[in-house]
């Protein structure tokens, strides 16, 4: 939800019937999506988005939800992090926030101790204002390069020359169930994580459970978050994804995601008590996803620059 979403507060979306997800035990594992599309962005999400801007900082207003799972975010990178098995840069980690909304993560990435800098991007002009008007009201912020905001596209930022100089963290949270074509995403997140670097994403699968938390109790009878944001056709599931990065792979220049590592982890919001883990909820609802770019390319690159 941190990315572009639906048009303005008067449109409905076509949405499944609540009878039809309790005769179909299992999602269709295929996501429909678009292929061959320009852009990852939907403009009908941006518009979505774009209404819900002045009120992205207030915590009890209609970003209540990501101001709550920021925590479990910064646990699950840190916890990817951990498993690197290798010194982080010693100037810092380079973070690439794509889809960063009102910056809630990018905020919280840019003051952290190990951090260089974060590019923050999005493509929604006034949810950036907002993100930027933020962001200045913190000194650590301020003048230093720590924290920058760019109004663009994934696709449109450009590829690094070499892959070592990519970003060793690309984040794209509550983003890829907003897109039109979540392959293309996820390849062009690819391109901009270097060798050894992490990509990692957060969404929801695509479950009959996850029609009820999200659509009809989130949306519907909580009204916690506003009407519209999620569709469940779009839904992620983690199964595609794995498909995904192995088809990403064997593509030309990919190679470093062969054998990529993974690290899932479920979660659920529990009113009055916040974000919690839960095993093997990445099968029915909220989930964090961490894919780590081949380490044994990463060796080569530091050989072959030391020669």
């Amino acid at each position: 939800m941190s990315g572009p979403a639906v048009l303005s507060r008067g449109l409905r979306r076509r949405q499944p019937r609540l009878s039809t997800f309790f005769h179909r035990p299992l999602p269709n594992l295929t996501r429909t999506h678009f292929t061959g599309n320009a852009s990852t962005v939907d403009p009908s999400e941006v518009s979505h988005f774009t209404a819900l801007a002045s009120e992205w900082w207030d915590p009890n207003g209609s970003s209540r939800i990501l101001h709550l799972m920021n925590p479990i975010r910064i646990q699950f990178l840190k916890r990817c992090l951990a498993q690197s098995h290798t010194q982080p840069p010693s100037d810092g980690l380079r973070f690439l926030d794509v889809g960063c909304g009102g910056g809630i993560l990018s905020e919280s990435l840019a003051r952290l101790q190990s951090t260089h800098s974060v590019i923050a991007i999005d493509p929604t002009p006034e949810v950036l204002r907002v993100a930027e008007a933020h962001r200045l009201k913190d000194p650590m912020l301020v003048g230093n390069g720590r924290l920058e905001y760019i109004n663009t596209t994934v696709e449109q930022l450009p590829i690094p020359d070499q892959a070592s100089a990519g970003f060793d963290v690309v984040t794209a949270m509550e983003v890829i169930e907003h897109v039109p074509s979540p392959k293309e995403f996820l390849k062009e997140l690819a391109l901009r994580t270097k060798p050894g670097g992490w990509l990692v994403l957060s969404t929801i699968a695509r479950h009959w459970v996850s029609f009820l938390t999200t659509k009809v109790m989130a949306e519907g009878v909580l009204k916690i978050v506003p009407w519209g944001t999620h569709d469940w056709d779009k839904y992620v599931n983690v199964e595609e994804i794995r498909q995904w990065v192995s088809e990403i792979a064997a593509m030309p220049g990919m190679e470093g995601w062969r054998g990529a590592e993974v690290v899932v982890m479920g979660v659920v919001y529990v009113p009055g008590a916040g974000w919690k883990e839960v095993p093997g909820g990445e099968h029915v609802g909220n989930y964090f996803v961490g894919i780590r770019r081949g380490l044994a390319e990463a060796v080569e690159i530091k050989t072959s620059n030391a020669e």
